[in-house]
């Protein structure tokens, strides 16, 4: 079975979404639901490392991408421990960014993380075997969110050892003083220079939209890393879908 990294490369269109509450269940019920990855939300969402074990645990066989709350050592060292496929790094706005969270995902000598007694390696039943291929096998992805990583986008975009660039059209929009405006002209045209240097690159592209409608025209224009809506909105919209028919 091919890895998610190397469904990445390969170009497949990975469809996931994003698992912000810590309830075992959902990342249960959303990997019966066929979905390729997961996005846990460990930036936004109120997710301890404890959290997100469970939440990778419960998600069986389908791959998790942790969305670190910040570019911190330790942040990524536990999200690994813990199973996850990879991270996303948020607010990657140079190419010095991107090359710390590559180094600190990765086992010496290609980077600096650190070994320990972990759930990635089976408790050490299978840990040499884990040391041997998880260089080979952790997604490192990396958010461009923010003017600055726009301006700078070739250098990131060419650092060794990122597997995609995560456009957050929400963030970069307030970045450029058009706060949630993401069919801007504006927003569009910085999204459009990452979109550019990434495929110059060859680096996959992923985003997030809160619904299929807002994330299909970004397939069409060939990202394949795809988080559409949250937990909590599929709940909620859900919800209100069912009482709406219902009266």
């Amino acid at each position: 079975m091919s890895t998610l990294k190397q469904r990445l490369a390969k170009g497949d269109l990975l469809l996931g979404t994003i698992v912000s509450m810590a309830t075992p269940e959902i990342p249960e019920i959303l990997s019966q639901a066929g979905f390729d990855w997961l996005f846990i939300d460990g930036e936004h969402a109120p997710l301890n490392a404890a959290d997100i074990q469970l939440l990778i645990q419960t998600a069986g066989n389908t791959p998790c991408l942790v969305r670190i709350s910040s570019i911190d050592e330790i942040a990524i060292k536990k999200s690994l421990d813990a199973g996850a496929a990879g991270i996303i790094a948020p607010q990657v706005n140079t190419a010095e960014q991107a090359e710390r969270a590559v180094s600190y995902s990765k086992y010496p000598p290609v980077g600096q993380r650190g070994v320990g007694i972990s759930r990635a390696h089976g408790y050490g039943f299978a840990f040499q075997e884990h040391l041997q291929r998880a260089n080979n096998e952790i997604v490192v992805v990396v958010q461009a969110e923010h003017s600055e990583a726009v301006d700078n986008i070739d250098a990131i975009a060419a650092v060794p050892g990122i597997d995609a660039v995560f456009v957050g059209p929400y963030d970069l929009s307030a970045s450029l003083g058009k706060m949630g405006q993401v069919e801007d002209a504006v927003v569009i045209a910085a999204v459009d220079r990452i979109n550019k240097a990434c495929s110059a690159a060859d680096i996959p592209l992923g985003i997030f939209g809160i619904s299929s409608e807002a994330v299909r025209p970004y397939v069409e224009r060939g990202y394949t890393l795809i988080a559409a809506s949250t937990d909590t909105l599929l709940l909620g919209q859900g919800a209100r879908d069912l009482l709406a028919r219902l009266r």
